[in-house]
């Protein structure tokens, strides 16, 4: 059973997914353990703000520990988001149980590791193929679009198809991390491999019938290469976006990013 296109996805336009986390990572860094309801700044305030900003997607990861997304957090969002919800989420019986009590338009199936401060790589796929065919025919029979963040290798798209997923999220961290080390110059080999691996990732996606998804790293020097790739649906980005509005303000960092997106996939 293929999910209905939930709000905020339409075909040929490219997506921007806005992920909040980093709005309650500040909450918690002075209030964390002090009740569901306490501190500020409620990532809840950031949703209204970036869907006029031009979010086609709201993004939020709910990790187990629970240590800047909370189990309210997510309620809340669920009930004011106006677009596309995408809840990421390991693939554990706690988390499926949330998801169908939810209910997201999309799960985000990521890896996670108590000691890292971000997503710091692509889900295993092909590695718990069994697992994953489970979880994905849970998700598609609630009737959640389900999504798998995955480095951009061919070997993990072929098994993300076999799986049943319709979405790939290719992981950019690399392609980022070879701009930076590159300062961006496009002749320079290792960034010229690092996203020609990411569009063919993405292109191997769309060949098995998934979405081609990107993020991780993106940000506002680097995300016009990514934003310009043939096929790309949506980019999730947050970090760079959250950074940005503390000087700009939210809604002008979201509007930010959508026009460099826009102009890039003309």
């Amino acid at each position: 059973m293929t999910a209905p296109r939930p709000p905020g996805v339409h075909s040929g336009v490219i997506g921007l997914g806005v992920n909040i986390d980093h709005v309650a990572t500040l909450r918690q860094a002075r209030y964390r353990g002090q009740g569901p309801d306490a501190g500020e700044p409620d990532p809840a305030r950031a949703i209204a703000v970036a869907e006029r900003g031009g979010a086609d997607c709201i993004t939020i990861h709910l990790r187990e520990d629970r240590r800047h997304i909370t189990d309210r957090d997510a309620e809340v969002t669920r009930r004011l988001t106006r677009v596309k919800f995408n809840l990421e989420m390991g693939a554990t019986d706690e988390m499926m149980g949330v998801a169908e009590r939810l209910r997201p338009h999309m799960v985000t199936l990521v890896p996670e590791g108590r000691m890292e401060v971000t997503t710091e790589g692509g889900l295993n796929v092909d590695g718990q193929a069994h697992r994953m065919k489970e979880v994905v025919s849970r998700l598609r029979s609630a009737r959640i679009m389900p999504s798998a963040f995955i480095d951009a290798s061919l070997r993990q798209v072929e098994a993300a198809a076999r799986a049943g997923f319709e979405a790939c999220e290719i992981h950019t961290g690399p392609y980022a991390a070879a701009w930076t080390a590159a300062g961006g110059d496009l002749t320079r080999a290792p960034l010229i491999a690092a996203l020609e691996e990411v569009a063919l990732a993405g292109a191997e996606a769309r060949a098995h019938g998934m979405r081609f998804h990107a993020g991780h790293a993106i940000n506002y020097h680097n995300v016009q290469r990514i934003a310009a790739l043939p096929g790309v649906a949506e980019l999730h980005i947050g970090h760079a976006i959250i950074s940005r509005a503390l000087f700009t303000g939210l809604r002008e960092a979201v509007a930010d990013m959508k026009r460099l997106m826009i102009e890039a996939a003309e």
